[in-house]
């Protein structure tokens, strides 16, 4: 193949599909690097996933037509040679976005025998959209009926379009991603004119997001399995800067020796050697993924060759975990997942799949959820072209989409000058038209996808108050894109963080924190609670007159409701600080989030 061998074994790279007249079929345009294509020719395609040890996405196929493209022609062909660009007719069945192609039977790899190992082209990746596309449109049939249509269509517009993917969210929403604006309206004249024929309704456009956090876990997040024998203990923090860049690029494989990856973060990110030769996976894809999931535990505390057993089910919690998050279930970005204490279960019925993984799921979430979550959002990269005298015309246009121009320098031998600015996509949605409007066609931009930002505000922050067809403060606007995101998703409004922690997680820190903490924190101040309220909850609220917390989590809960009223009641000139695990005590109970009780003025503080 490296030689160009025309007598070779046939080896073509599929780089793109191109619709026939019909818009029913598609031409397979690739590059032939070694053998002779002819056809008539029995063919086996090999698509992304295929691998010598898992050969599930692979086909055979007959090529009926070979064509030489000539730009908006083509001229059919009986043979065509190594080094040659060719469409071929008859092989679109299984193929996805790109394939490898080669003949059928013994192709003469890797010998006479032709028994060699056959290996696929690397799928081809975009790195100005991140791999991906972040900008999305809902669609339906106008007429029900027609749903399999639209459904056939969209499935056509993703093998056409090489950065364009679909997916069924939980709602039952069909979802349509893209890199832009003229992409989509590309994308959706296709699929109205030519792949299904049928009239679609189409909802605003909107764009995806991302979930991170921004600290490590304020307390140790574990879950127990649906059968109560096994345990998992986990905890969550932030990836270096610029670790998710190098990640999503595919320059770290986890296929490297454990020494060479070792050295490679030891260096690159000063981490110790345990750390650096305990990473397992990457999430949520295997290969791209933007989290790492790492074995902190002990051999002295932990049973490796039992975890080991587990390591796939863990992993496959984890990679499921970040590819829906907590907040508002979109992808979780630049975080790193440490294991640090496991307890599993003698018998291998009693950890399998189906205990391990939801568990290691609903980890990974409490964990996201107790190490101060955030929205990540895209930006584009704009470059503009426009006279010198209108440059300062376009800051304010930038301004009220939230955008700014870092840069602005004359292009030598014109008048015109080069101005590079940011904005988020989620503003970019008829931008180009107001800036061609406000500066009468003299400006022409161009938008590339180029960064991730954390969206300021706290997303949780249910003091936040949304006034409908208001535009929201920067620092609501966390608050309101996971609102509007989980409203659109069919969700509720807020993120129950009982849904998330192990009825046992919560039984501790119940006890452990409300039963003994605050009671102690009134003790030290203090303060004195009314008579009125002890002796109304005096037969129901024992814990307030005890040592020992209750066991019954429902009596603890009015008793956290009467110790909340009893210091704001009180006289006491005194103010109670709410430290974090506190704060997520009170939430788990009360469902307030609280942030002090300032006893002097009789007022409770919320976040």
């Amino acid at each position: 193949m490296v030689a160009c061998d025309s007598s070779g074994p046939l080896v073509i790279h599929v780089a793109k599909l191109y619709a026939e007249s019909d818009g029913q079929s598609f031409s397979a345009f690739g590059r032939i690097y070694s053998g002779t294509v002819r056809p008539g020719d029995r063919v086996k395609v090999l698509g992304e996933a295929y691998t010598p040890d898992d050969d599930e996405d692979m086909a055979f196929a007959t090529v009926s037509s070979v064509w030489i493209p000539r730009g908006r022609s083509r001229t059919e062909v009986m043979m065509a040679r190594a080094g040659n660009w060719v469409l071929l007719g008859g092989v679109d069945a299984d193929i996805v976005k790109t394939a490898t192609i080669v003949a059928a039977g013994k192709s003469n790899f890797g010998g006479d025998d032709g028994d060699g190992e056959i290996h696929v082209f690397r799928p081809l990746r975009f790195p100005q959209a991140g791999g991906e596309s972040t900008m999305k449109l809902a669609v339906e049939p106008l007429n029900p009926a027609e749903l399999p249509k639209m459904v056939e269509g969209l499935r056509r517009v993703s093998k056409s379009y090489p950065m364009a993917t679909t997916r069924v969210e939980e709602s039952g929403e069909h979802i349509l991603f893209g890199t832009g604006e003229l992409y989509l309206d590309c994308a959706m004249h296709d699929l109205r004119q030519v792949y299904s024929d049928i009239e679609v309704k189409v909802a605003d456009p909107v764009v995806g997001f991302r979930e991170t956090v921004v600290e490590t876990s304020s307390v140790k997040c574990f879950s127990e399995t649906a059968n109560k024998r096994n345990r998992l203990t986990f905890i969550a923090e932030p990836l270096d800067d610029g670790l998710a860049e190098k990640l999503e690029n595919g320059k770290i494989n986890l296929d490297w020796d454990k020494r060479k990856l070792g050295r490679f973060f030891q260096s690159k990110y000063d981490w110790d050697l345990l750390s650096s030769r305990s990473v397992w996976a990457f999430g949520s894809s295997p290969t791209h993924g933007t989290n790492i999931l790492m074995d902190d535990t002990l051999p002295s505390e932990v049973d490796k060759s039992t975890l080991n057993m587990c390591k796939p089910s863990i992993v496959q919690g984890f990679q499921w975990a970040t590819r829906e998050g907590p907040l508002c279930e979109e992808p979780v970005r630049s975080t790193k997942l440490k294991i640090l204490d496991v307890a599993l279960a003698d018998k291998a019925i009693h950890r399998g799949g189906g205990q391990i993984i939801p568990t290691a799921r609903k980890t990974v979430h409490s964990s996201l959820l107790t190490a101060t979550p955030r929205l990540m959002e895209p930006w584009y990269r704009l470059q503009i072209q426009c006279p010198g005298e209108i440059v300062n015309s376009i800051q304010p246009v930038l301004t009220r989409r939230r955008g700014h121009i870092v840069q602005d320098k004359p292009i030598p031998g014109s008048p015109l000058f080069s101005v590079k600015a940011f904005l988020p996509v989620l503003d970019s949605f008829g931008f180009e038209t107001d800036l061609r409007t406000f500066t009468q066609g003299q400006a022409m931009v161009h938008s590339v996808f180029d960064h991730w930002s954390i969206v300021p505000g706290d997303p949780l922050d249910k003091s936040i108050v949304l006034h409908p067809l208001e535009p929201s403060p920067p620092q609501h606007l966390a608050r309101d894109f996971l609102v509007k995101t989980r409203r659109r998703k069919g969700l509720s409004d807020d993120v129950s963080l009982s849904k998330f922690f192990d009825a046992a997680m919560r039984d501790q820190l119940l006890s452990r924190e409300l039963g003994f903490v605050v009671r102690a924190s009134i003790r030290l101040l203090d303060v004195a609670v009314p008579s009125a309220y002890l002796a109304a909850g005096a037969s129901q609220h024992s814990c307030l007159q005890q040592q020992q917390p209750p066991s019954d989590i429902k009596l603890l809960m009015k008793s956290a409701r009467v110790l909340l009223m009893a210091l704001v009641a009180s006289s006491t000139n005194a103010e109670v600080l709410v430290d974090e695990t506190q704060a997520i005590t009170w939430f788990l109970l009360t469902g307030v989030v609280l942030t002090e009780v300032d006893c002097s003025s009789g007022r409770v503080l919320f976040r």
